[in-house]
């Protein structure tokens, strides 16, 4: 690697339209959660001028009010314009389910407990209008993969969250750009906008702020030379106060000029197209399957987030500087069909220790990954902005194996 290289990552807020529709399918998937934790759902979300798709395949006890959740979704963002809802859902393949619930053992699953709910196609049509406990829980069977495909985790010692400093701080930027907006710090500001950060790095690690960009969604009346000094005051300068710009840094407020019409008026939303600033802001590598809306039996999402809690607990137990976790599965296998164990060149131990290690430290069936991270309850609405992995408090960011991996690379390298 070069001595002095630039490394780049950027964020949106919540009220992206590509975010708003990540936030839709989530928060679909916690309603269908709420009542039913063994739901399967694979919930997309396309929205635009005037109206908002919602479509996908849901089997669950109790299918919950589509348009409702998105009516309030879109309102709780910050919007309040009217559009027309229209969700398309059936049920998931029966191919699929049996594979997945037969857990590569032949067997096939119950017939659906959700009768006529989660069952054939939902036609819903509505007029955006404003509008005003937990199910039992059923054991996990040994579930099979959802389908195929390779997850990517990883984890470096450059901040307090374990990431690349360039993916903080984007994140921190989005999040302060909100939240001047909702406490009206900065008047004027719409819930449109994204932010990108340029780390310049001497000798791997990070020197200095080549250049920021933020661009934000604003009134019509809003003054642009009132609004590039607030935005350095009260979004720019606090978030990056770990390592502040400099004179030569390059410092972009809605370079573009006017932003004025934003969300799904100005920009067609689709789930799952922001998957790196969901992930690692492009500076580690991504399987390519989307995150949100879908449940815990889809190994895009366990399995991505299994990756990342292996990483994590990797480098907080101090085995390796910077850690990326491969993990590959097949449709209707509970075992992944690879794990593989990236120090590069920072472990403590052999890459070959580390995976054994991890083997034996994590159960990696999509059963194992759901239990260990509570992928069956209503949580994924709350995490899905500004970063899948920068909340502290998402189960798959706590480093509660660290002293386990420690101690299993010790029997492990003894054998």
């Amino acid at each position: 690697m070069k001595d002095k290289y630039i490394l780049t990552a950027e964020s949106v807020t919540e009220g992206h339209p590509d975010k708003l529709c990540d936030t839709i399918a989530d928060s679909v998937l916690d309603a269908c959660l709420k009542h039913d934790p063994a739901a399967r759902v694979a919930c997309e979300v396309m929205a635009t001028a005037g109206k908002i798709i919602v479509a996908g395949e849901i089997t669950a006890r109790e299918l919950p009010d589509i348009p409702a959740i998105v009516c309030r979704t879109v309102r709780e963002t910050g919007y309040g314009s009217d559009y027309e809802v229209e969700a398309v859902t059936h049920d998931q393949s029966g191919d699929i389910a049996g594979a997945v619930d037969g857990g590569n053992t032949g067997t096939q699953p119950k017939p659906s407990e959700a009768g006529s709910a989660g069952r054939g196609e939902a036609r819903e049509r509505t007029q955006f209008s404003p509008s005003g406990g937990n199910g039992d829980k059923r054991t996990l069977r040994r579930l099979g993969a959802g389908d195929q495909g390779i997850v990517y985790g990883y984890a470096c010692n450059e901040t307090v969250e374990l990431l690349p400093l360039p993916v903080v701080l984007a994140h921190r930027l989005t999040l302060l750009l909100t939240n001047t907006r909702r406490v009206e710090i900065i008047q004027g500001l719409g819930p449109d906008g994204k932010a990108q950060v340029s780390v310049e790095y001497q000798g791997g690690a990070p020197k200095r702020i080549a250049a920021v960009v933020v661009s934000c969604q604003h009134d019509a009346d809003k003054d642009m030379d009132e609004l590039r000094r607030e935005i350095i005051r009260h979004v720019i300068v606090p978030a990056l106060r770990d390592l502040p710009p400099d004179p030569n840094t390059e410092v972009f407020v809605n370079p573009s000029g006017r932003f004025v019409l934003g969300g799904f008026e100005a920009d067609t939303g689709l789930t799952g197209r922001k998957l790196m600033a969901d992930t690692y802001g492009g500076l580690a590598p991504h399987g390519g399957g989307a995150l949100s809306g879908k449940d815990g039996s889809k190994v895009d999402r366990s399995g991505a987030y299994m990756a990342r809690y292996i990483a994590k607990n990797i480098v907080a137990a101090g085995l390796a500087e910077r850690c990326t976790v491969s993990l590959a599965y097949a449709i209707g296998r509970a075992e992944p069909v690879a794990v593989d164990i990236d120090a590069h060149q920072t472990g403590k131990y052999p890459e070959a220790v580390l995976e054994q290690a991890v083997r034996a430290v994590f159960d990696l069936t999509p059963a194992g990954m759901i239990s260990a991270l509570g992928l069956d309850r209503p949580i994924f609405a709350r995490f899905c902005n500004y970063g899948h992995f920068t909340h502290q408090d998402a189960p798959w960011e706590q480093t509660n194996q660290a002293a386990a991996l420690v101690e299993a690379c010790g029997r492990e390298d003894a054998v």
